[in-house]
This record gives C-alpha cells, sequence and structure tokens, in this order.
C-alpha cells in the first residue's frame, strides 16, 4: 500500500471565516474536523498519484518497469487527456506499463479494484497498481457551505499479485444506475456544457449536490450492498473483522454497520481527518489501519457514489 496527503490542513474553524458555519453543526452532520488540500498549483491528481506508486514500490522492493498496469481513479483528472494514470506513469518511470483512468466517484477505487483483479485473475498481468487520487479542492466551491466542508485532497492505493494461498478477493458486487434527476453533479466541463465565459460565470465547473437524496440514496446504496455480499458469502457480524467503508459522512458509516450487525469497534474510520477524497477515502482507511490488519483478516469494502454508483468487495487480507 501507498499513499500521499498534502501538508496543508483546513479546519472547521478555518471553513468558519469563509461560510456561515460552525464546527459543532460540521462535526455533528458529517463527522469531519479537518480535510487536507493540495496548495501548489502546479501539482495535482497525476503528482499525488505518482507519490502514492512510489511509496508502494518502496514496500515492495519493485524496480517501475516489472509493473504491468495503472488503473488512477479519479473524477479530478490533470486534464480530459491524456489520462491522469499515463501522467503519473512517466513520472514513477513504469514504463513497460499500459497505463488508464476509471471514473465512477466515490465508487472508483472499488470500480477499480474489480478491474484490476480480473486482469490479474486473467493469468496475463502479475503485478497491477490500483490507485484513488482526488483534489477535489479544485472542483469545490469554497462559497457554498453545503459542499465545501465536505471534501479533502488525497491520493492512496494498493499493488495487486497472483495470491500464494486462500487470501485472496473473493467477491465483488457492483451495482450503477443513471441519476436522472442530477443530485450529485459537475456540470460544466465535458461535451455537453464545455468550458465557457457563461458555464463559469454559473459556476458550472463545481460540485453540485443536493444534500438530503444523496444522503439517503448513500445511505442505503451501501448498506444494502454490504448486507447483499455477506449474505451471499454466508456472514455474519461476527465474521467480518473489518468494514472499509467510503469516508462520506459519518452518520451514512454508522447506518451501515447497523444494518451489518457489526460492532462499531470493526470499523474503519478516518472522516473526521481527511473528509471526502472520493476515490482516495477506501485506501486511505487500508493505509492508516495497515499496522492493525492480520492476514486471513475478512474485510467487506464498500462505496457509494455520484453516478449513482456502488458496491461491495469481500476479500481476507493477504498480508
Amino acid at each position: 500500500m501507498g499513499h500521499y496527503l498534502p501538508d496543508y490542513i483546513l479546519t472547521n474553524q478555518e471553513l468558519e471565516k469563509l461560510v456561515e458555519t460552525n464546527d459543532e453543526w460540521i462535526l455533528t452532520r458529517t463527522g469531519i474536523r479537518e480535510r487536507r488540500i493540495l496548495k501548489d498549483p502546479d501539482k495535482a491528481s497525476a503528482f499525488m498519484a505518482a507519490e502514492a506508486a512510489r511509496e508502494i514500490l518502496e514496500q515492495r522492493n519493485l524496480d517501475p518497469a516489472e509493473i504491468d498496469v495503472i488503473i488512477v481513479a479519479t473524477v479530478t483528472p490533470d486534464y480530459m487527456f491524456p489520462a491522469t494514470a499515463c501522467i503519473a506513469q512517466t513520472m514513477i518511470g513504469a514504463n513497460n506499463a499500459f497505463a488508464f483512468d476509471l471514473s465512477a466517484a466515490c465508487s472508483g477505487f472499488l470500480f477499480a479494484l474489480v478491474t484490476g483483479t480480473n486482469m490479474i485473475e486473467s493469468g496475463r498481468y502479475k503485478k497491477v497498481l490500483v490507485i484513488g487520487s482526488d483534489k477535489m479542492s479544485a472542483i469545490t466551491d469554497y462559497t457554498d457551505r453545503t459542499t465545501c466542508i465536505l471534501f479533502g485532497d488525497g491520493a492512496a492505493g494498493v499493488l495487486l499479485e497472483p495470491s500464494e494461498d486462500e487470501n485472496v478477493i473473493i467477491d465483488n458486487i457492483m451495482h450503477s444506475e443513471g441519476d436522472m434527476s442530477n443530485t450529485l453533479i459537475q456540470f460544466g466541463g465535458g461535451s455537453r456544457n464545455p468550458a465557457s465565459h457563461e458555464t463559469v460565470d454559473k459556476k458550472m465547473h463545481y460540485i453540485y449536490q443536493e444534500g438530503r437524496p444523496v444522503f439517503k440514496r448513500a445511505t442505503e446504496g451501501m448498506a444494502d450492498v454490504s448486507v447483499e455480499i455477506m449474505k451471499k458469502n454466508n456472514l455474519s457480524g461476527d465474521d467480518v473483522d473489518w468494514l472499509v467503508p467510503h469516508q462520506a459522512n459519518l452518520r451514512i458509516i454508522d447506518a451501515t454497520a447497523r444494518r451489518m450487525n457489526l460492532d462499531p469497534a470493526k470499523v474503519m474510520i478516518n472522516i473526521d481527518k481527511y473528509g471526502n477524497t472520493t476515490a482516495a477515502t477506501i485506501p486511505l482507511c487500508l493505509y492508516d489501519w495497515k499496522d492493525r490488519l492480520n492476514k486471513g483478516d475478512k474485510l467487506v469494502l464498500a462505496a457509494f457514489g455520484g453516478g449513482y454508483t456502488w458496491g461491495a468487495t469481500y476479500l481476507k487480507w493477504a498480508i
């Protein structure tokens, strides 16, 4: 595993100076105390992804030339094209790899994990980097108190390799459903609404979110898919060692754990430190808990994101 977090910490107290809000209100409704912000205007998602990849290579003592594939999950690519993964590939010198981005918002890491797993299982690839990297501050309107309190910047990822024992990625359940009401979207910047004076003036290049319907749908989606994968694999709450949930809102995480009949002590939570880093939240949790994970531990990873996209992965920890 590897990660990267910017040095700058944006606290709730600082946000109080920007918008009409307060620390108690933010903490009560989201569980967030602070978030990391990448201030350097010359650095973006590719830089963070490359830093996370470098840590993985160092830990595994690998030459970058040994990497076969690089998948970067992101909704904040450095450019529309080329892919952020291609830029990160060059930064780390992984010249023998092919690289591409995957866009599934906050479910991006899980979707990328499924993709990378299938590549390993095909037998054609031996080393696949799967990284979630998002510079959410680049698309956050810091005059909008409903969204600016939620998001932070960061990257983290994992190296996938063929397993030599039973400790493997066992099962995945992924779902998508088109959000035709546009409750969670960035309206500007794509081919539908290319950049113009009008789109900039209307703030269409920032995150737009309708809190209540997104909260309700995310709570249902994450909880339902987590229970679904447990039932499919005959797991009870006692069997699961760790829930690794997407860090969007503490209340959503708590609701998911309750539906799973899971001891709260088995839930990975770092939303208070980083906020919602979108595709990076789940691997950042794995990184923060790496010293508490034991070989053979049963983990359920669960996420919900824009699209709508949602899913869960069941695995046995391999290291």
